[in-house]
């Protein structure tokens, strides 16, 4: 037999780029919430017992019948043109403003790749969606952060940061924002957007849960307002994504991103280069349900996200120790927990388990390191039986670790 040869050095053999890419803190500790004993408040999982399974059913048939080979076919990497035209519509913008992707996770590397050169300062709120940064990061930006309070981002801070420092791009989640919950007020928008159009910073709208309000009043969002500043859909510094993920179905993996002209052709091309189209059959399958289902289902989740929101606060307050702050959404699927001083939410991650209990550390989510103090909540996915025993089991654990 001939004598295995060595194996190349692999590590030796990788990019600067793949050096530089990281793994979801929040994917491995779901590995571990996959034991069906192990309470979860750690993946943001839309509840799947409220997935429309029937209608996707029929509307799968109707494509099929309606389309035959076409919706098993390659398709255009822009998208399905009656979805563009139906999103376009809904933001009054033509269509060619708009791209399909393969899921949020998708634009965002996608618009990495075409915004980000190697040591560009990207701004993101600290804290900020894991995602993002992991999306961002092979890229090489130099991220600076924003601090941020129960209104959002302090644009008193971003006016003085701007004043010294050049930055290309801000990457924000203005509502019910990920992993806070917290919501960028009306104010602060609007001069948000005019001090990055002022000094010439792209803005990244990351907007998955705009939908999902169960309480309180929306307002415009920054992509509206850009174009209000700006004037013309084609000079709007502002980048909007959004995705049918969290409002309808994940598993379809539909989304979006409306942009200036300039930008949505690079953004074709590099999607070329990534996957060619977002499956044909999945942008039919969602057209299919947009008149109908998408309204009623977003009616559907708003009302068992905001019963759910409401008794995982009730809870905390009776079961949490008293110095833990945490955050009050008025939509979306998460809130924040501030723990006291000195107590390392990462180290306590264990002693929670040990109570079959889960939920994502803090300190991932902040681009320059800190946050050990913290930690995310999803009520999302949980059963109010769960969500009782859940958060009990988490107050001992934060007890025990005061003790």
């Amino acid at each position: 037999m001939t004598p295995a040869r060595p194996a190349p050095d692999f590590t030796a053999l990788l990019s600067d780029r793949a050096r530089r890419m990281t793994a979801s803190a929040i994917r491995e500790i779901l590995k571990i919430t996959q034991q069906p004993d192990v309470i979860s408040f750690a993946g943001g999982l839309p509840a799947p017992e409220l997935f429309p399974v029937e209608a996707v059913k029929l509307a799968t048939d109707a494509v099929l019948t309606r389309y035959g080979p076409a919706a098993l076919q390659y398709s255009t990497t822009e998208g399905h043109p009656p979805l563009r035209e139906w999103i376009g519509a809904k933001a009054r913008i033509p269509a060619a403003n708009v791209q399909i992707m393969t899921g949020s996770q998708q634009a965002l590397d996608l618009l990495g790749k075409v915004l980000i050169s190697e040591g560009d300062t990207v701004l993101v709120e600290a804290p900020t969606y894991l995602g993002a940064l992991q999306s961002f990061q092979p890229y090489g930006p130099r991220y600076v952060e924003l601090p941020t309070d129960d209104g959002g981002i302090d644009v008193d801070a971003l006016e003085e940061l701007l004043k010294t420092t050049s930055a290309k791009l801000l990457y924000a989640v203005p509502n019910f924002q990920n992993p806070t919950g917290r919501t960028l007020n009306a104010e602060r928008r609007r001069r948000l957007v005019e001090l990055t159009g002022h000094h010439g910073v792209l803005v990244i709208e990351d907007d998955p849960y705009g939908q999902l309000r169960f309480t309180g009043e929306a307002a415009p969002s920054l992509y509206e307002l850009g174009l209000e500043y700006a004037g013309d859909v084609n000079a709007n510094h502002v980048i909007y994504c959004s995705s049918f993920s969290k409002t309808l179905v994940p598993g379809l993996r539909d989304a979006w991103v409306q942009a200036a002209a300039p930008i949505v052709s690079k953004l074709v091309q590099a999607k070329q280069g990534a996957d060619l189209h977002t499956p044909t059959l999945n942008q039919m399958i969602v057209t299919e349900l947009l008149e109908d289902v998408l309204p009623r289902q977003i009616e559907t989740v708003k009302k068992a996200y905001g019963e759910r929101a409401a008794l995982m606060l009730g809870h905390i307050r009776q079961q949490f120790p008293g110095g833990v702050e945490y955050t009050t959404p008025e939509g979306g699927m998460f809130l924040w927990v501030t723990l006291p001083e000195g107590i390392d939410s990462t180290r306590m991650l264990e002693r929670a388990l040990s109570r079959n209990v889960a939920y994502v550390p803090g300190s991932p989510f902040f681009a320059l390191g800190g946050g050990e103090n913290t930690m995310r909540l999803s009520y999302s996915s949980a059963t109010p039986e769960q969500i009782e025993r859940g958060v009990a089991a988490l107050g001992e654990t934060i007890r025990g670790a005061l003790d």
